[in-house]
């Protein structure tokens, strides 16, 4: 008798194969695969997904790239240890082409003439790289230039790239300053907490077909993050070993020692993030984290005149929308599932529609990206957004008109100089 006999279950729940129907959907993977999916709305998407080894990256791209629609074509680049040249070769590969033998500068005009005829033929092209920490600089200058190959009316490339927490590094050298300003997103997948390990652990017993909800007793929980961190991965391992160890001892519930068992032979210590030293730099970027110094946006949500919500954020980018993975959450049916975006920066704060159904509006005028003013109000469906400068910058000349600051009207039509830093490319 196998183990998945002895618990009853109909396959391994925690297998190390990525395998996208396990996937769990802590808030972090559903705010990583939204960014994902902006890259289709936006023409010049261009993302970065970071995270640990192990935190479940791989599974999430697999799960995106499943649901793509028929008018996106998309390449995967996962062997990264390459010469431009090879990296060259092998996006062309992927969409069918047989480059080998070219020169670098017959590569670059066939992938150009290629992303040219799939935009006129209505198609989207998304690039996608996986185990993205290995990428050269060169590579990475390489990715930067093709990034910006496009038609006369928006760049016909979307990028995402996918890697572990070296690349982020990599990334804020100062080196990649000009390919930094390219990415519109960035995220880090961390570990889950207790509360995620416990229904990930749940989830994946379900998806394989357990009946038994108290298979692994409560008192394992406790000690699989002890050992586990809260990494996926290191999940799998150590609950899948515990099951071995409980069929091998002829016991039908896991319980703490049996986990204890499981990291004793895998000759596993305790997660270095239950350490006290990661404690206290947890608590202590958490706490500067929300400190109201640090904060610089400060939104008002209001509908039918009444106050839904007040939220301040610090310098960078926030989502607005029904999910309610966003950071600026609205339960309403005229709100996109991802509706705008908020970017504060040293200069104020800039909202960008995110192709929603409904639109941003600033009064009567649709904008698509517009610089906010202290005490602008902008309308998603029937709430209001209220911004405010908590660094109480000069307010705007007011006798400046909406159309001088919108930066990209509904029409396409552009505000020239008004905000040149904000439409960099």
């Amino acid at each position: 008798m196998s183990y998945l006999e002895h618990f009853h279950l109909t396959e391994q729940p925690f297998r190390l194969t990525p395998d996208p129907e396990f996937l769990y959907w802590s808030k972090q993977h559903a705010r990583a695969k939204a960014y994902m999916e902006s890259t289709i709305w936006l023409a010049d998407g261009f993302v970065v997904i970071t995270g640990e080894i192990g935190s479940g990256k791989t599974t999430l791209l697999q799960s995106f790239l499943s649901e793509l629609e028929d008018d996106v074509l998309y390449a995967v680049v996962s062997q990264t240890q390459l010469t431009p040249t090879q990296f060259l070769q092998a996006i062309l590969t992927e969409f069918g082409f047989k480059p080998f033998n070219k020169q670098k500068v017959e590569l670059l005009d066939m992938l150009n003439m290629f992303l040219i005829e799939q935009y006129s033929n209505g198609k989207k092209v998304v690039l996608v790289v996986d185990e993205a920490q290995n990428l050269t600089k060169k590579v990475l200058e390489e990715i930067r230039m093709i990034s910006g190959i496009e038609t006369h009316k928006e760049k016909v490339l979307r990028i995402i790239l996918a890697g572990q927490p070296e690349l982020k590094d990599t990334l804020d050298s100062k080196s990649m300053k000009q390919l930094v300003q390219r990415v519109r997103l960035r995220f880090h997948i961390g570990p889950l907490d207790r509360r995620e390990m416990r229904e990930y652990i749940e989830r994946r017993l379900a998806v394989a077909g357990c009946k038994n909800t108290d298979l692994f007793a409560d008192d394992c929980f406790d000690v699989v993050y002890r050992f586990s961190g809260g990494v996926p991965r290191l999940i799998n391992t150590l609950c899948d070993t515990a099951l071995l160890c409980t069929f091998a001892d002829e016991k039908s519930i896991i319980e703490a020692a049996d986990v204890i068992s499981a990291a004793e032979e895998l000759n596993w210590k305790e997660h270095p993030s239950n350490t006290g030293i990661y404690d206290q730099l947890r608590q202590l970027e958490q706490e500067r984290s929300s400190s109201d110094e640090s904060h610089v946006t400060h939104i008002e949500l209001r509908s039918n005149d009444d106050v839904v919500n007040v939220l301040t954020f610090p310098l960078g980018r926030v989502i607005v929308g029904r999910s309610p993975d966003n950071e600026v959450y609205i339960k309403s049916k005229f709100v996109s599932r991802h509706h705008a975006q908020l970017v504060s920066d040293e200069s104020g704060c800039v909202i960008e529609d995110l192709n929603s159904t409904n639109g941003v509006f600033l009064g009567e005028k649709q904008v698509k990206k517009y610089r906010l003013r202290d005490g602008d109000t902008v309308s998603l469906g029937v709430h209001e957004l209220i911004y405010h400068d908590l660094r109480k910058q000069s307010e705007f000349d007011s006798s400046e008109t909406i159309a001088d600051d919108v930066i990209e009207s509904i029409d396409g039509e552009n505000s020239g100089d008004h905000d040149s830093a904000v439409n960099q490319t």
